[in-house]
Formats: C-alpha cells, structure tokens, sequence
C-alpha cells in the first residue's frame, strides 16, 4: 500500500501515526543507528528526512543507510527542490500555502518538477502552514514569509481548507524547530473538524502528553526532531503516547 492510502485509511480507522525527524546535518552513522534501534523497539511508523538548510552532502548517505537497516518508511521532507533522493520511498511536495512568496507557492516546483517526476518517488501534496511559536525560525527567514499568529485560529483554519480544496492531500502544521510555543490544541482541533485530508503537526513537541493532547485534539500524524536529538530515548515514549490515542478511541 502507498503511504498516502495508508495514512488516509488510519485516518479513518481513528489510528494516530508518529514520525521521528531526522535532519542530514545532524546525525552520523552511529546516532543513526541509535536512531534506528529505538524508532523499530518503539514501533515509530515513519522517518522524515530533511531540513529548512542542508549544508551537507550527506542526504543521500542518510537515507541509504536507514533503507539499509530497517523497513521503517523514509519521506522526504525538503527545505529546497534540492533536497531529492531517489532512495526514499516518498516525497512531501510541499506548498507553503500560509504564506504569499510565490517561489514557495509553485515557482521551485515548476523548477523541481522534471527531476521529480523521474525520481520514481510517491509524491504526495503537502499544504505546509507555518504558525508562530514564539521564536524566529529558519524556515520563516529562508522563506521570507511571516506565519500564522498562533492565537488565531480561524486563519489556520480558512488556510487549510483553502490547501484542501485546492487539491492538497496532506496538511502540515508546523511551528518550527526550536518553537517556544508548540501549535494550540484548540487550533488543531479546529483545522481537524473541519478539513478531510490526515492533518500532520510539528513544531515544538518537547513532552509525550503534549503529542497525546494533540493527536486527541485531531492530529493525524505527529513529528518530533529537535526535542529526539537532544534525547534519543524520548522516541519510546512519544511513540507509546501517540498509539495510546488510537488504543482508546
């Protein structure tokens, strides 16, 4: 089964899926493995490999060597169309719909797109909602574009239906690496209730009962990196904290 039909068949089934983070210039082999060990033990569902700004050359290294060690699925979660690998199993496509920079919105797609449709990848479009957590993040500088008041609920809301209608599949709430203040539940569960496509959230996620809350407010999928590569073993426990929710439901 595809990804996508995979995570929109456990958005009707209620299930929750959590998704560990991984950024190139972060890890080497040896925490990768680490990485590897604990995501399998903790039944993680999938890697998101990639960055706002990847100095390195080591995407592709990355990616091989997680396909070489495990059969966790490997999405591409790009900061620029430079970002591919033919080795991964699928690409998030994003569109960065709450902000106005058109390069974002469609102009590195139309650059992207040969590459992308050769790389054999499942390619899945991603409406990429940036909300403020309270701190500048990478994404909104090399973006140039400001994001979404985080107490304005209604903005995320008529974004996301917005990326929907316009043909997106997933949406992607994001409040940065690094966020003082993850993304509200009152906001999630709004977008939630009122949009059909799995709702992806990150940003911000340091404590398991957050990721719980969030995934009961409506979450589909929940991403954690920044809080994983200062405690690997935080993985069990975000992991456990998010199938608790589809346990219950």
């Amino acid at each position: 089964m595809h990804i996508y039909s995979s995570l929109a068949e456990k958005k009707k089934q209620g299930k929750k899926s959590f998704a560990v983070l991984i950024d190139p210039d972060k890890v080497n082999n040896l925490l990768l493995d680490e990485l590897i060990k604990l995501s399998l033990e903790a039944k993680v569902d999938y890697f998101l490999v990639g960055g706002s700004l990847v100095v390195s050359s080591n995407l592709d290294q990355c990616i091989q060597h997680i396909k070489r060690n495990c059969n966790i699925p490997v999405i591409l979660f790009p900061g620029s169309p430079l970002q591919l690998c033919k080795d991964a199993d699928a690409l998030l496509y994003l569109s960065l719909i709450s902000g106005r920079n058109p390069e974002l919105l469609i102009g590195q797609h139309v650059v992207s797109a040969p590459f992308v449709k050769q790389s054999g990848l499942e390619i899945m479009p991603t409406g990429y909602i940036v909300i403020d957590g309270g701190a500048p993040t990478t994404v909104s500088y090399i973006s140039n574009a400001t994001p979404v008041p985080s107490d304005k609920n209604e903005i995320a809301l008529c974004t996301a239906m917005a990326g929907e209608m316009l043909g997106m599949k997933l949406i992607y709430m994001d409040s940065g690496s690094g966020a003082k203040r993850p993304i509200t539940e009152s906001m999630i569960e709004l977008v939630s209730k009122n949009i059909s496509s799995p709702l992806i959230i990150g940003g911000g996620i340091i404590h398991p009962e957050k990721a719980y809350l969030n995934c009961k407010a409506g979450a589909d999928v929940i991403v954690v990196g920044n809080a994983i590569e200062k405690d690997a073993s935080l993985i069990r426990e975000m992991s456990d904290a998010v199938h608790s929710v589809a346990i219950k439901a």
